[in-house]
């Protein structure tokens, strides 16, 4: 508990699901001590700090922490772009919440401080918020099932590959509106082939 921070407190929102929490968000950083189903890009906490640090200039940043028994779930960490590592020892691969968020906040800080005066970059199209990521992977889904893409495979174990290397690229709002009208030209087609063939 820190002195004078009593106004962090008042202000918190409380948001049903993790996916409301960081709908605003272009870059989500999850914290996790433990290997995972879902295979995310591995950061230590300094690069963690380095990387939301560069992607602020360009949109809401979250680093997310789970809860102190367990952690994040997996589908909550679907949601995010990057694992965050914290390299303690393997006997004892857990830091209490406190401790986590205090070591993330101590790298954020130390990077902020140690920022050189950025170049002038051009200008970059707006990256899509979680929100938006979310109702992509939705129509996403939704297409490959009208297309009928999977023929027996899992969709759960496609879809997390996907959403794996969507999250990976950094989709501006525009490559994302794009790549919907080719799912809805997609999911056209396909209805006017059952109309066709039924």
């Amino acid at each position: 508990m820190a002195a004078g921070a009593l106004e962090l407190l008042d202000d918190t929102v409380i948001t049903p699901t993790l996916v409301d929490a960081v709908a605003d968000c272009t870059l989500v950083l999850g914290c996790t001590a433990r290997k995972r189903v879902v295979q995310l890009e591995e950061l230590s906490p300094r690069q963690a700090a380095a990387r939301a640090l560069a992607a602020s200039a360009h949109g809401e940043v979250a680093i997310v922490f789970g809860n102190e028994r367990t952690g994040l779930e997996n589908d909550e960490l679907m949601s995010c772009h990057a694992a965050v590592h914290i390299p303690s020892v393997e006997d004892f691969p857990s830091l209490n919440l406190a401790q986590a968020v205090q070591l993330l906040a101590y790298e954020l800080r130390l990077a902020l401080l140690d920022q050189t005066p950025a170049v002038v970059e051009e200008p970059r199209e707006p990256l899509a918020s979680i929100e938006e990521l979310e109702h992509f992977f939705g129509h996403l889904a939704q297409m490959l099932d009208d297309i009928d893409f999977h023929k027996g495979r899992s969709p759960m174990t496609i879809m997390k590959r996907l959403r794996r290397l969507f999250l990976r690229t950094g989709l501006e709002q525009r490559e994302v509106r794009i790549l919907r009208g080719i799912f809805d030209d997609a999911q056209r087609m396909s209805r006017l082939a059952r109309k066709v063939t039924g």
